[in-house]
């Protein structure tokens, strides 16, 4: 199972308010995907992150979303494209100033959310967000959901891609995720966690939530750093893939 990467999303704390377990989690992963503000974050927990990813040597990835923080980023918005070119453009400037001050390098950039959701399905959405990345840093690699539109956007305009796999989510039939609306959406035990792990490193495909198995292409495992159980799942799966 070499050469993939683990990655999370973190630094989503903000104001008062404390959300995951950071500086236990990032020693542990490959990368993280750290809130740029909008979805979550703010710009205290934005540097802080920065330098504990700068502490363990961990890549650094904007995780940029809607603006949306009652919602957590996770509520579908309508959308123009351009307006969409410009949440990003945005957001990777706010966490690159960060990067920049403590002399590293943003490394990739992975849409939140629905955004992330919306944007491997439409097309369209995806055309954007790939533009934006590639025109702040065309060397930065954009990570989306495997086979989807955003990966497709992505190496039409010549990035770098990463198609990323769920440790802790189930599937649909089509390869998109099942919607957090839905039961079983989340998965929290460990033991399935690692069953779905090693199906899709060892043998490239993932079982639908119908039984179904389906081919899948994993570059990067995420863990979703919010959960209770985030941290447990991630030193699991560090141990089957090393």
């Amino acid at each position: 199972m070499a050469g993939i990467m683990l990655n999370c999303d973190l630094g989503e704390s903000f104001g008062t308010y404390r959300i995951g377990n950071d500086g236990a989690i990032i020693p542990l992963v490959d990368a993280v995907n750290i809130a740029c503000g909008f979805h979550a974050g703010d710009p205290h927990t934005m540097n802080k992150t920065v330098k504990l990813a700068k502490k363990y040597q961990v890549n650094i990835g904007a995780h940029p979303g809607f603006q949306d923080l009652q919602g957590f980023g996770r509520r579908n918005i309508d959308i123009l494209p351009e307006h969409a070119y410009d949440l990003v453009v945005y957001q990777l400037g706010a966490l690159q100033g960060f990067v920049t001050i403590h002399n590293l390098r943003l490394a990739h950039v992975k849409p939140h959310g629905a955004l992330y959701n919306m944007a491997c399905k439409n097309r369209v959405l995806a055309d954007a967000i790939a533009q934006a990345v590639n025109d702040v840093d065309p060397n930065l690699v954009l990570v989306g959901l495997a086979h989807s539109e955003l990966i497709n956007a992505g190496e039409e305009k010549g990035l770098q891609v990463a198609n990323e796999v769920f440790a802790d989510r189930t599937y649909q039939p089509d390869g998109s995720l099942t919607p957090r609306s839905e039961p079983d959406a989340v998965i929290h035990d460990t033991t399935q966690v690692i069953q779905q792990v090693e199906e899709m490193v060892t043998y490239g495909k993932v079982t639908t939530v119908n039984g179904e198995k389906i081919p899948i292409k994993a570059d990067t495992i995420c863990v979703h750093g919010d959960t209770e159980e985030a941290l447990s799942l991630v030193q699991a799966i560090r141990k089957v893939i090393g």
